[in-house]
């Protein structure tokens, strides 16, 4: 069968960006051009490649040579998250030993020497960080934070208010809980009220600890989810945190200042509340699974979908379309008109206005997520802001995979979106941020070994000139060969494949770099028709843009002419972005548009359901009695 150019591409044109680590070579691995330099012709040795065994033959047997298994190169893969476990906090070494006679129960100083001389019986246990925390605080602060006298002051009232309230900035105030001691107590043993109240003391501010720290960063860390993400935790100066709350003259306003105070949090936090506080979901549409109806068929679900478009649709589609609405009797005829209808539908809520009601049309007509859904995913998304910087700068790129857009911000406000193809569930786009370096014109691109191994070593195999033929460029050990020179039965470590700068380059005219170890960019793409699609989970990892011509001269400061000149004159350049942008490549289920509004969005890769397991873990580690 003879492949055309551009059946290969099609079939290849997805663009793998993960970077893999591959076995090394064997050491004996030897290749038609290995024999070529040796100058002596020789029968070239096939040996296994990486993972495949040779097997061992028996003397004077007969040994049926088996077809080898082709090797396969995998992505990262999601983890079962674990969570610190509590630590003691050792507090009885700063015990202060105290002469019982002189303990007076109407004297605060010397009632607090009684309590930090009870420090000795304290047992409590928190997350490690806190503990060790705590521990340097009271080695260096001699006074108690939350006591007043025999009781607990104001300030710690205060205190264990905001952290009940944890659930309002997405956390679990569970986390946070203390034992508050009884106003009663029985004033002849001050012994047993003072290791009350000293348990209650290093109680609360490890609880305050931990809540400063989880409203900083999170209390989920990435990396533990999956390979697929990569951030460096936020460092929390604990001891210093401590020590602001013994100076805060409004301990409220501290500890809430420590959740990120940007625009979008204080979105997501808003609208936390508002679908919490709602009862809703007593007309909510429902529209059987799995409904797919196209013009021109009939379906019995076809009143439920006129009910979304009437419940969810404008005012100005449905006045545009109110003949269609008031004529409709809840027949299963799908008609020209109640097409028309659905069409507006698609358009307005910025599908594809194709008449098609599939998954992502339904999604919308039934008003979206369920609103504990929208809570959960709300949840998620506060944990997951946390991780970003708290500015992300006036200027900076911002991805959402699950949204499939791209938003280029300047002076503080989004400048200007587009669509993108990010990477299908089998070849996942990674979650983090960088920094936007180069725009490469006309670029090459350079074949990952995921693509060599698991798309192209099977044609090879059986075609070693195949690559030739298609135009691309070989080179094993950094030496161009061709590809029919190379033994493609033994190991490709070493050999590298790229496809030279041409009209079917499988990334277009231009691509947008920020330096990563997971080899994901921006780029262009031939294939335009993927924009189309509603569902845009597509490529191989990296990330494609609709109008890559506008995103790169919005990064390097120039117009889209001249970007346009930069690729008309020809051959593969590298432009230096000169300004600091930011990039962040994220996964929020549920995240702010321009005008404030939360959006909610597929959770295409499933990762929610894994943050939520994260949160179910880190809730039965904290909760653990020690």
């Amino acid at each position: 069968m003879k492949l055309t150019k551009t059946a290969v591409l099609a079939a290849a044109l997805a663009v793998s960006c993960a970077a893999i680590t591959l076995p090394a070579a064997p050491a004996n691995a030897i290749t038609l051009m290995d024999i070529l330099r040796g100058g002596k012709k020789k029968e070239p040795v096939r040996e296994p490649l990486p993972g495949v065994d040779g097997g061992v033959s028996l003397p004077n047997a007969t040994v049926k040579q088996e077809a080898k298994p082709l090797p396969r190169v995998t992505g990262p893969r999601y983890y079962t998250y674990k969570a610190d476990a509590l630590k003691r906090v050792a507090v009885d070494k700063l015990a202060d030993p105290v002469v019982t006679s002189s303990i007076s129960t109407d004297v605060a100083p010397a009632g607090d020497a009684g309590i930090r001389a009870a420090f000795a019986t304290v047992e409590v246990r928190t997350t490690p960080d806190a503990a060790k925390a705590v521990e340097t605080f009271y080695g260096d602060y001699k006074k108690l934070v939350w006591i007043d006298g025999t009781g607990i002051s104001e300030k710690a009232k205060t205190a264990i208010a905001v952290l009940a309230d944890a659930a309002s900035v997405g956390l679990d105030p569970w986390d946070y809980a203390v034992q508050i001691p009884s106003d009663s107590f029985d004033s002849a043993d001050m012994n047993k009220r003072y290791s009350e109240l000293a348990t209650f003391e290093v109680a609360l501010s490890s609880a305050v600890a931990t809540y400063i720290q989880d409203a900083v960063r999170g209390r989920i860390d990435p990396n533990r989810i999956s390979g697929y993400h990569d951030f460096k935790r936020k460092d929390v100066n604990l001891v210093g945190a401590l020590k602001n709350v013994v100076l805060s003259g409004n301990i409220r306003n501290y500890l809430e200042s420590r959740s990120p105070l940007n625009d979008d949090f204080r979105l997501l936090k808003a609208e936390l509340a508002k679908r919490r506080a709602e009862t809703g979901g007593d007309d909510r549409v429902v529209i059987a699974e799995g409904t797919l109806l196209k013009p021109g068929e009939s379906n019995p679900e076809l009143a439920n979908i006129v009910k979304g478009v009437v419940k969810h649709g404008s005012d100005a589609l449905k006045t545009d379309h109110s003949v269609a609405i008031a004529t409709y009797k809840g027949t299963p005829e799908y008609t020209p008109e109640l097409v028309a209808l659905v069409e507006a539908f698609q358009k307005e809520n910025g599908l594809k206005p194709d008449g098609v009601v599939g998954k992502a049309s339904i999604r919308k007509l039934v008003g979206g997520d369920s609103v504990a859904d929208k809570v959960a995913k709300l949840e998620v998304a506060l944990e997951q802001a946390r991780w970003l910087p708290v500015d992300l700068g006036a200027r900076h790129v911002f991805i959402n995979q699950p949204a499939f857009m791209v938003y280029y911000h300047e002076d503080g406000r989004e400048k200007f979106s587009m669509r993108t193809v990010v990477g299908s569930k089998s070849n996942q786009t990674y979650f983090f941020e960088d920094r936007v370096q180069t725009v490469e014109v006309n670029p090459y691109w350079g074949v990952p070994q995921s693509i060599i191994i698991n798309e192209m070593l099977p044609k090879l195999r059986n075609d070693p000139s195949y690559l030739d033929r298609m135009g691309y460029e070989v080179a094993v050990g950094g030496r161009a060969v061709p590809s029919s020179s190379v033994n493609w039965h033994g190991s490709t470590a070493g050999v590298s494949v790229r496809q030279p700068p041409s009209g079917d380059n499988a990334l277009g005219e231009l691509k947008i770099l920020f330096p990563n170890s997971h080899a994901i960019y921006m780029h262009d793409t031939p294939s335009k028709s993927f924009f189309k699609k509603d569902m845009r989970a597509l490529s191989h990892g990296c990330v494609r843009l609709a109008e890559p011509r506008k995103m790169a001269a919005a990064v390097l400061g120039i117009s889209e002419a001249d970007v346009g000149k930069e690729i008309a004159a020809g051959g593969n350049r590298a432009l230096p972005v000169k300004a600091d942008i930011p990039i962040y490549i994220t996964y929020f289920t549920a995240w702010p548009n321009k005008d404030g509004a939360v959006e909610y969005f597929d959770d295409v890769y499933g990762r929610d359901d894994y943050m939520r397991k994260a949160f179910d873990a880190t809730r039965a580690a904290r909760q653990a009695q020690g």
